[in-house]
């Protein structure tokens, strides 16, 4: 019997290392990996670059108005062996990760509009199965029937230290201490937004990464994976 391909729904707090797990178990299966988060980036970026968010105030007509003018998608890039993002047909996966991204994108993802049009194509690019998407909806809305859910969290100083790294190495000049206020702001907002809250589905599995490296994390995974494939009918790697 072949294995069977389930979906994996990876939500949980932002710079907690989501996409970098996720994308790290979807090569490590075979899978598409889809970065939501990247995906209301990719909006914000796009009101940012035309008027409708400006200094962290969004003219919330004007971008739900240009929400049929934005194509998002995911195309393969060999040489960093993960795919990246496109907004009508023009790669943006390094501009989307900028600190003004970051600041109004919780805004953004709140907007009914946004949330629907981009629930509805994650839906489109999961229904096949055999993806891993993360996110902080994806077991509780988008993918409430995924046969693994996993909630992802860290020490915010913790992640305020990792996405300063991360931006240091891109040569963006911004304070440690700026960083973590963004962090925990974007907490609250998840947290607290009306729509599609960030919170922890009943059968998820939390994760707590706060002192895990990327492999640690994928050992601790293992077992629980083998375990969700077997129950969805795969059978082992003999298909027994």
């Amino acid at each position: 019997m072949p294995e069977r391909r389930i979906v994996i729904a990876v939500d949980g707090f932002s710079s907690c290392g989501k996409s970098t797990f996720a994308r790290l178990l979807a090569a490590r299966l075979g899978y598409i990996f889809i970065d939501t988060g990247a995906m209301y980036r990719a909006v914000t970026l796009y009101g940012i670059e035309h008027g409708a968010v400006r200094g962290g105030a969004i003219d919330r007509d004007r971008l739900v108005g240009m929400l049929d003018d934005i194509a998002i998608a995911f195309r393969f890039n060999a040489a960093r062996g993960a795919s990246d993002i496109y907004v009508n047909g023009v790669c943006v996966e390094d501009r989307i990760r900028g600190i003004e991204v970051s600041e109004a994108v919780s805004r953004v993802s709140r907007i009914p509009e946004v949330r629907a049009k981009l629930v509805a194509l994650q839906q489109r690019m999961g229904a096949e199965k055999g993806v891993v998407m993360d996110g902080r909806d994806i077991g509780t809305v988008v993918f409430p029937d995924a046969e693994l859910k996993l909630y992802m969290t860290a020490d915010p100083k913790i992640r305020a230290h990792r996405r300063y790294l991360e931006l240091q190495e891109r040569g963006e000049e911004v304070s440690e201490a700026e960083i973590e206020r963004n962090i925990r702001e974007r907490d609250e907002a998840d947290l607290h937004r009306e729509i599609s809250p960030l919170r922890k589905a009943p059968d998820a599995i939390e994760l707590d990464n706060s002192r895990m490296t990327l492999e640690e994390q994928m050992a601790w995974i293992e077992p629980i994976l083998a375990e969700r494939i077997h129950a969805a009918g795969g059978g082992d790697k003999n298909g027994k």
